[in-house]
């Protein structure tokens, strides 16, 4: 049996081939992938009901079927976004003809998290298959039976010589690939501090990277805002997958004079989406194991709790939570809840928000909810952030005609639609230039060409 070192060299050898390159090849792979994703779902969806309690819906909005809608997509483009793309050429190098190819990068590796398990490992792989490569896939091992289900489909569908399926702990498959094989793209979805650790190693071989990262993502709630629909367009997204979501609302922001009123909101929607008892709903999520939930039960002690706080142990179980009175020291102002807690906390002038939020500057993505156009235009250009939404939260990620990704410390590169494609893809740039025309001024000696060289070279 093949170690895994030689299986990556089989991957490498099986890409010299060429067989990936054709538009024909790319398409047939992306439609077998469908095919299997589409016969699994009832696989799909008990897989993501046994690692987070997802219910049906959710896994269709927010994992298999953001998957087939991106893939859609992928299909219905993938063949303009091959073609050559013409470009103009200057003066000094007419008559040529210029123009950019995307051409593969090769054998990629893709690392998968455990909130979305499926579809932040398999949206990914659409964009590294249109592009032409080979692919390495590892799966997050704290979402077992998700894991489980993947590995299925993915060897039913390609051969492990152009996607290879590696399950196993994090800790030790991954150095061991990344320093026994150079690979030609790493593509990591996880926290900002494993992140930091796969930078290092790709680094050491100059490995391009795509880290798609976390933070702490703020909502500011202005004034002039309205305040219910805030509070529905808050509160959805953060207590989906028990708020363990990259782009939850990490925190809000809320102008003083409306401060009292969002909490009374938040109360009487949270409880309109999950029941009083939201332990009791199908469509409430659960913590993904003992030691996330022991530190989100944590900041529950680091304010005063205005909704919810309950939780159980046996379940992994945390209540839909919202909490007033923290002190911007607090832990839960520190680090990213990835959590159904919303702290909310007062301010009075921009200024004093744009303070809080700078104490985790370059979050994921920023959202602000306001009716006055001015204000809007203010906030966006005084956050820095890897996206953003105006009057509601999250639902970016889903357009793929819009670039997803962080910066800085919330990640580096982006993806999604023929941003994937792109970021799996080397744009090479072509200049052909014809032969019968090949004047003596282009070449040495250039004494006495100098205004005539301005002239060509600007």
């Amino acid at each position: 049996m093949l170690n895994l070192t030689e299986q990556l060299q089989l991957m490498r050898q099986f890409y010299g081939t060429g067989a990936t390159r054709s538009y024909a090849f790319r398409k047939q792979q992306l439609l077998l992938l469908k095919r299997a994703v589409e016969a699994n779902e009832e696989a799909i969806y008990a897989a993501l009901e046994a690692d987070l309690h997802k219910s049906r819906e959710e896994c269709w909005v927010t994992e298999n079927g953001f998957f087939l809608t991106e893939l859609k997509d992928v299909l219905a483009n993938l063949k303009k976004w091959m073609e050559p793309e013409p470009v103009p050429t200057n003066l000094l190098n007419l008559p040529s003809s210029s123009k950019v190819l995307r051409e593969p990068l090769g054998v990629v590796l893709i690392i998968g998290p455990w909130n979305y398990p499926f579809q932040l490992l398999f949206t990914p792989l659409i964009g590294a298959l249109a592009a032409g490569n080979c692919v390495v896939l590892k799966p997050s091992e704290f979402a077992p039976a998700t894991a489980k289900i993947m590995q299925q489909i993915i060897e039913s569908c390609f051969p492990p010589e152009q996607v290879l399926y590696v399950p196993g702990d994090g800790a030790t498959v991954i150095p061991d690939m990344m320093n026994h094989f150079t690979f030609d793209h790493v593509f990591y979805t996880g926290s900002t501090a494993v992140g930091k650790i796969i930078y290092k190693m790709a680094a050491e071989k100059l490995v391009p990277v795509t880290l798609e990262l976390g933070g702490k993502s703020p909502a500011v709630v202005e004034a002039d805002a309205n305040i219910l629909v805030a509070a529905r367009r808050i509160a959805m997204p953060k207590y989906s997958n028990a708020g363990q979501m990259c782009v939850a609302p990490d925190y809000v922001l809320v102008h003083q004079s409306r401060q009292a009123e969002l909490i009374k909101a938040l109360q009487q929607v949270i409880p309109q989406f999950y029941g009083a008892d939201a332990a009791a709903e199908a469509g409430y999520g659960r913590i993904i194991n003992e030691k996330q939930f022991n530190r989100i039960v944590g900041y529950l002690k680091d304010g005063t709790i205005v909704y919810g706080g309950q939780h159980n142990a046996a379940d992994l179980y945390i209540a839909p939570t919202v909490m007033v009175d923290i002190a911007p020291d607090a832990p839960v102002m520190k680090e990213e809840i990835f959590g159904p807690i919303l702290p909310v906390i007062s301010f009075n002038t921009m200024e004093e928000a744009r303070d809080i939020i700078a104490q985790n500057p370059n979050p994921l993505a920023f959202y602000v909810f306001t009716s006055s156009a001015d204000k809007e235009k203010a906030w966006l250009e005084a956050v820095p952030a890897g996206g953003a939404c105006v009057n509601t939260a999250s639902l970016h990620l889903t357009n793929p005609n819009l670039p997803f990704g962080g910066r800085g410390f919330s990640g580096t590169g982006a993806y999604h639609g023929k941003y994937s494609f792109d970021t799996f893809s080397h744009r090479k740039a072509v200049m052909k230039t014809p032969t019968w025309f090949d004047p003596a001024l282009k070449y040495p000696p250039f004494t006495g060409k100098l205004k005539l060289l301005k002239w060509l070279v600007g």
